[in-house]
């Protein structure tokens, strides 16, 4: 058995569990502690993750989209496979460890894919740039963390609470879509997703691609124009390893 070796250590801003970066031969993974985040051999729903969002922008060819979290790239890298010529990509990533990753170690995973004209990476928090106006995106994916449920930091719940999603709803435009990644199902937060404004449809995808092994989830809600329910208080989440 080929051994772990623990090539690097990114510091997250503002406190909250540091990310390594391990490899195993042609294997690589990235670990918040002891769980892991990503690996180069499990892409499946993060692809999906893009690849269901751009099925549905297919009548918007200068579509804008926004991804929160670079990680090894497979969210963007199906990003522009399903994005026209025209299109925008902005990636928010928080750690620059990881964007450092993208261009050492991890740079035959990403392939040419920061090199593509209608890609923008920035060094900073998704939120801020959610944050930045109304009406700016026509879709926005959040890959942060390992979903609602966080591990990193606290600081990312307030990403999926109500008023980081009314937020989200806010910087998309008519029609425009707010695509989740999880690892795991939160009925409570598709509820929560549900009441912000959003039409809601939910998908169990292979994490491995293959059909096979574990799955994730990846919910896409449609911004609806009807009426948005009032927020609701909600009393904080305790933090859950997987």
């Amino acid at each position: 058995m080929i051994p772990w070796v623990h090539l690097d250590t990114g510091s997250v801003p503002g406190g909250g569990t540091d990310l390594r970066l391990m490899q195993r031969g042609d294997e690589f993974s990235i670990l918040a502690d002891t769980i892991e985040l990503m690996n180069n051999r499990r892409s499946g729903s993060e692809a999906a993750l893009a690849a269901m969002t751009c099925e549905r922008l297919k009548d918007r060819p200068r579509a804008r989209m926004l991804i929160g979290g670079l990680g090894m790239g497979f969210t963007l890298r199906a990003a522009l496979e399903g994005l026209g010529p025209d299109a925008r990509v902005v990636v928010a990533e928080l750690v620059p460890a990881v964007i450092a990753w993208a261009r050492g170690p991890l740079a035959h995973v990403f392939g040419d894919c920061l090199d593509d004209p209608r890609v923008d990476v920035r060094e900073s928090d998704v939120n801020r740039l959610i944050q930045a106006g109304p009406g700016q995106y026509d879709a926005i994916l959040l890959d942060v963390d390992n979903g609602p449920e966080g591990l990193m930091r606290r600081s990312n719940d307030r990403l999926y609470d109500n008023w980081g999603l009314k937020r989200a709803r806010w910087a998309l435009r008519p029609g425009g879509i707010l695509a989740v990644w999880s690892g795991a199902p939160d009925r409570k937060f598709k509820s929560r997703l549900q009441r912000s404004g959003f039409a809601v449809e939910e998908a169990r995808v292979h994490a491995s691609g293959r059909g096979s092994g574990p799955k994730h989830v990846v919910w896409l809600g449609t911004r609806t124009e009807g009426p948005v329910a009032p927020a609701r208080a909600e009393s904080a989440r305790p933090k859950t390893a997987r």
